[in-house]
C-alpha cells in the first residue's frame, strides 16, 4: 500500500462541493454507502479500504429543506466513528461551513456554549483534524477544540473577486458591526495592494438584545463613495439591510455586498428584495436554497471555493504551509 495515498469522501449532502474538491486534486471521491430507516435513523460506510490511510471528509453543516444541521452534524460524526474503527490512520474533517460558531460565548445567565460541545463531540468520535471556514469568532474555534483546526479564510476570494469590478472613484470597505472590523480592515488592505487606491474604512451601530438588532449610526465617510460591505455571513439580511440602508441615507454611490456563507433564509426575499445593491457575492460553502427568483437571487454572485480546499487538503497532507495558501498579494 502506498502510504502517500488518502481517501476523499464527501457525504451525500455535500457531494457536489465535494466532487469539485476532488476534480481540483486530480483524484476521484472515495465510494461510500448512505442508508436510510426507519423513525429517522441512517447510516453510512465507507466501501473502500481506509486501513493506516489519511482520510478527508467533507460535510458542510448548514440545515437546508432536505437535513437540519443537527442531522447532517450525526451522520458526519457517525462516518467519522465509522472510519476510525475501519483503522483509518487519521481522520480530518473538513467543514465548508460550521454550524453551532455563533453560539460561542454566554450571551444570558445560564446559556450554553454550544461551539465547545460540537468541538467535543468531534473529539468523542476520534477526528484528528477540522478544517473550518470563515467561522464566526475564530479565537472561540480555535479554543473549544483539542484536537489541530485549521482555519481558512474567504478573504482572497473577495479580494480578487472586487478589485476588477469596483469604479473608479473613492471606496470605503463597510463592517455592520463592530466585531467585524478586523474582517474589513484585512479586505481594505488587500483591495488596497490590488488596486493601488486609498480605500477607507468604517463600521455600523449594532446591539443585539433577545434577538433584536438595533442601533442606526454608522461610522464612516460614504457620500459618493462606493461600499462594500463586508461579513461573515447572510441569513435573513437584517443585518445586512440596516447597513445598507443607512449608506443609501447619507449619499453612497454604489453599494456592493460580500459575505463568506450565504444562509439566506426565506425572510432574505423580501429583506435584501428592496435594496439598490450592485451585487451580492457569497461562497459556495452552503447551497442558497431558500433564495427564490427574484431580485435577490439577480444580484447573486457564488464564488468558487472548491479550489482553496482542494490546495488546503494537498498541503495539510504534504505538510505544506497554509499561512502562504492565505496570504493575500
Amino acid at each position: 500500500m502506498d502510504q502517500h495515498e488518502f481517501r476523499l469522501f464527501a457525504l451525500d449532502a455535500s457531494r457536489g462541493f465535494g466532487t469539485r474538491v476532488a476534480e481540483r486534486l486530480g483524484i476521484a471521491l472515495a465510494s461510500h454507502e448512505e442508508r436510510e430507516f426507519e423513525g429517522g435513523e441512517h447510516k453510512a460506510r465507507p466501501l473502500v479500504n481506509v486501513r493506516g490511510r489519511d482520510v478527508y471528509v467533507v460535510q458542510s453543516l448548514d440545515g437546508d429543506e432536505t437535513a437540519s444541521a443537527n442531522d447532517k452534524l450525526c451522520r458526519l460524526l457517525f462516518f467519522i466513528g465509522a472510519l476510525k474503527d475501519a483503522s483509518a490512520g487519521k481522520v480530518t474533517a473538513v467543514v465548508p461551513y460550521l454550524c453551532y460558531s455563533r453560539k460561542d460565548r454566554k450571551t444570558q445567565p445560564r446559556d450554553p456554549v454550544i461551539t465547545r460541545y460540537v468541538a467535543q463531540l468531534f473529539e468523542a468520535v476520534g477526528t484528528d483534524r477540522v478544517v473550518a471556514f470563515d467561522v464566526h469568532n475564530i479565537a472561540a474555534f480555535q479554543n473549544a477544540f483539542r484536537c489541530p483546526t485549521d482555519h481558512l479564510e474567504a478573504l482572497g476570494l473577495f479580494a480578487d473577486h472586487f478589485k476588477s469590478r469596483l469604479p473608479s472613484g473613492d471606496v470605503v470597505v463597510l463592517s455592520p458591526d463592530i466585531g467585524g472590523m478586523k474582517r474589513a480592515e484585512a479586505l481594505r488592505e488587500a483591495l488596497a495592494r490590488a488596486t493601488g487606491r486609498v480605500i477607507s474604512i468604517g463600521f455600523m451601530e449594532k446591539q443585539r438584545i433577545r434577538g433584536e438588532v438595533t442601533g442606526e449610526a454608522l461610522f464612516a465617510e460614504v457620500a459618493g463613495r462606493s461600499v462594500v460591505i463586508i461579513d461573515d455571513m447572510i441569513s435573513s439580511g437584517t443585518t445586512i439591510a440596516r447597513a445598507a440602508r443607512a449608506c443609501r441615507k447619507q449619499g453612497a454611490a454604489r453599494i456592493y455586498v460580500g459575505a463568506t456563507h450565504g444562509a439566506f433564509t426565506a425572510k432574505a426575499n423580501e429583506t435584501l428584495a428592496d435594496l439598490a445593491l450592485e451585487q451580492i457575492a457569497v461562497t459556495d460553502s452552503i447551497a442558497c436554497s431558500e433564495l427564490a427568483a427574484g431580485p435577490v437571487r439577480d444580484k447573486l454572485v457564488t464564488l468558487d471555493s472548491s479550489g482553496l480546499f482542494a490546495e488546503a487538503i494537498r498541503r495539510i497532507h504534504e505538510g505544506g504551509s497554509l499561512a502562504e495558501l492565505l496570504a493575500v498579494p
